[in-house]
């Protein structure tokens, strides 16, 4: 009798991203869920939102019924396919919450989010998730005269605001250097305030936790629409008091819900690992992930078993904010993430390029996330989070317990909490608008470059996004 050689259906998720791959063991595929059911929660999203508010929902009270409905697989999305950074950074600046949300308002946000990276680490501490966690901090280079003069403000800046060199130090050329060799480095800037993660053994790692205190996670169940105290799926209806919509570049697929988040597709590649030999030369000793000045962002990070993962923006959004696999892949924009990997490593000219994939990030048109719940009808929702979602997600899981317990604590007064972003307008005008900003942030970085000065390019891409 011969074996049966037939991959176990998870299998074909490691085809999702570098960190997919290395997931130990055989991928499992939860059930369905299958009939109508009811519960105290009900959380549609199987990334790190959800996750996370049910974790510390199931922490906070034990009795409650929770069910998480995901329509593929827990971490299908950008959860498991992102950068890796655990980061501070949140998508409005200090000086505009305080603008928009009243004076302080900035600085509280910041706070939260620095004390959000350390709670991530104590969890994944506590509950043995093995997921690399290593805060090594962020270093962020100036490559070009126009990158320092950007660099130079962010720290006076910074500085005006009382935040001193423990929490964002300026990197003279050398002191950069010996961070990250890179090319042509004039400077830089350093933060302790970020982790080096991979994220499918995070979210993967919080699912298995979170299944094991009682909560239900049903895959392969598409929801349809949402509604006061009811999820629609195809499988069937869940009956709830509490509905939160964690769903982030899917939200589009909710009926009535396409133009509040739209997806924007994020790409990435990863090296072969690398010999000690590139790291005794070009640093990131202790793990730190890095990016430059540019506006057309790159994100990278030296991973645990030493390769490069590397990542940046460039692919374009899709018409009437279509999600498809096949956008997950863009030779185009691989290529060009190569390319700049070498410019920045010329060594790596000749390292095979192992792994190449993407997924959409979610955008809300004022570029704010926000978490929130309407108390009269006990909906409640997380996200726009513009890529910095690993920890903002943890921030998010903590203030929704909050709000559905009906505890007003430090949290809920944060100023992102119960914030609106207004929907994004219809097309044809967001494809047109979404696309332009992508090609003036990369014709930015261009013109800058020939002109050794930041251009009016880059005043109109503040304009375009709000600053």
């Amino acid at each position: 009798m011969e074996a049966d050689l037939t991959p176990p259906p998870g299998e074909r998720y490691r085809r999702l991203s570098l960190w997919w791959d290395g997931l130990p063991g055989p991928l499992q595929v939860r059930p369905a869920l299958d009939g109508d059911t009811r519960a105290d929660v009900a959380i549609v999203g199987g990334g790190l939102t959800g996750l996370w508010t049910a974790y510390y929902l199931s922490e906070a009270d034990p009795s409650l019924s929770i069910a998480v409905l995901e329509r593929d697989v827990a971490g299908f999305g950008a959860s498991g396919r992102n950068g890796g950074w655990c980061s501070a950074l949140f998508s409005v600046s200090e000086a505009s919450l305080d603008k928009r949300c009243g004076p302080g308002s900035g600085r509280a946000q910041r706070l939260a989010m620095q004390a959000t990276v350390r709670e991530v680490g104590r969890v994944v501490a506590t509950e043995g998730i093995d997921c690399g966690f290593h805060q090594g901090g962020t270093v962020v280079l100036a490559r070009t005269p126009a990158q320092l003069e950007r660099t130079h403000v962010e720290v006076a800046e910074a500085r005006a605001r009382g935040i001193d060199e423990g929490d964002l130090a300026f990197l003279s050329p050398a002191e950069a250097r010996d961070r990250i060799g890179a090319t042509d480095v004039l400077g830089g800037t350093f933060t302790p305030h970020c982790a080096a993660v991979d994220p499918a053994r995070l979210v993967r790692g919080l699912a298995d936790v979170v299944e094991h205190r009682g909560v239900r996670i049903y895959e392969q169940t598409e929801v349809v629409a949402i509604a006061p105290g009811v999820v629609t799926t195809a499988r069937g209806t869940i009956r709830a008091r509490t509905v939160v919509r964690a769903t982030e570049g899917y939200t589009r697929t909710l009926a009535g819900h396409d133009r509040d988040v739209i997806p924007v597709y994020s790409l990435m590649i990863a090296t072969e690992p690398l010999p000690d030999s590139f790291w005794a030369d070009h640093g990131l000793a202790d793990r730190e992930t890095f990016a430059d000045h540019r506006h057309l962002v790159i994100y990278g990070q030296r991973t645990r078993d030493g390769r490069l993962a590397f990542g940046g923006r460039g692919a374009p959004y899709h018409f009437g904010s279509t999600i498809s696999p096949e956008y997950d892949h863009d030779d185009e924009v691989h290529e060009a993430l190569r390319r700049t990997l070498v410019e920045l490593f010329p060594e790596l000219s000749g390292a095979a390029i192992t792994h190449r994939w993407g997924g959409p990030l979610g955008i809300t048109r004022d570029w704010f996330s926000s978490v929130g719940m309407d108390p009269a009808t006990r909906m409640a929702w997380a996200g726009g989070y513009v890529g910095d979602g690993l920890s903002t997600t943890n921030l998010a899981g903590r203030t929704l317990r909050d709000l559905i317990i009906g505890d007003a604590t430090g949290l809920t007064g944060l100023p992102w909490v119960n914030h609106r972003s207004r929907r994004w307008e219809p097309e044809p005008f967001r494809y047109v608008g979404i696309n332009a900003g992508l090609r003036l942030a990369g014709s930015a970085d261009r013109a800058e470059d020939r002109a050794g000065r930041e251009t009016w390019h880059a005043k109109a891409l503040g304009k375009l996004v709000g600053g």
